[in-house]
């Protein structure tokens, strides 16, 4: 019996040589590919990013804008009231210490302005307090004599007839067709050093008109 034996096919050594260096080459390359996949992206890293102009524009819209002006500024008033009058104010204060405004108005037309008021911003009165009397026990002790007064309203806005908020509203009562009215508000310094803010004069809520422009008007105290 004749066993077959397996027949050797002999390969060429130069075959080895290109199959071993085409493995290699091929290890080479999943190596490389691994290694770029692992690598940040970029251009990933860039977009995530503020550019910047971005951030050049974000902090200069943060910056607080300066104010134009330090006077404490009043709200435009809603109406205006066609009675013409004169006017004069007159600043009684001298620098640190108390005293005195005195605004002194006359009717010019011949209609009566129904209540006269004077109106300043509320904040004022961190340097001054501006009042239409002088506190003192007759005014405030029981059983005292009775209390007389010239003024109509001492409002801190919000009101219940329009008074805005941030503002004090000192009414005055009525001024007859052609009449004068001097107002002496009291000035008590509260805190050293200059102040500047608005001051109208109106009737109720509507501003009253000098010369054809509304009485919208600066005070400075020293």
């Amino acid at each position: 019996m004749r066993v077959a034996q397996p027949v050797r096919i002999s390969i060429p050594a130069w075959r080895i040589r290109l199959a071993a260096l085409a493995g290699a080459l091929l290890l080479a390359g999943c190596s490389l590919q691994s290694t770029l996949s692992q690598e940040p992206s970029i251009a990933g890293s860039a977009s995530g990013a503020p550019s910047p102009s971005a951030s050049a524009e974000g902090s200069a819209a943060a910056l607080p804008s300066p104010s134009e002006s330090g006077r404490l500024t009043l709200p435009a008033p809603t109406t205006s009231d066609p009675t013409p009058i004169s006017y004069n104010v007159s600043v009684e204060v001298a620098a640190g210490a108390s005293g005195r405004i005195v605004i002194v108005v006359k009717n010019l037309g011949s209609d009566i302005v129904p209540e006269l008021v004077l109106r300043w911003p509320t904040a004022v009165r961190d340097t001054i307090f501006l009042a239409p009397f002088q506190p003192s026990q007759q005014r405030i002790r029981e059983g005292g004599d009775p209390l007389v007064q010239d003024w109509t309203k001492w409002v801190d806005g919000p009101g219940e007839r329009g008074e805005p908020a941030g503002t004090t509203s000192l009414g005055w009562g009525p001024l007859l067709a052609g009449g004068t009215l001097t107002i002496p508000v009291l000035a008590t310094r509260v805190a050293p050093g200059p102040i500047s803010f608005d001051l109208q004069i109106l009737s109720g809520e509507a501003v009253l008109r000098s010369d054809g422009s509304p009485v919208w008007l600066q005070v400075e105290v020293p």
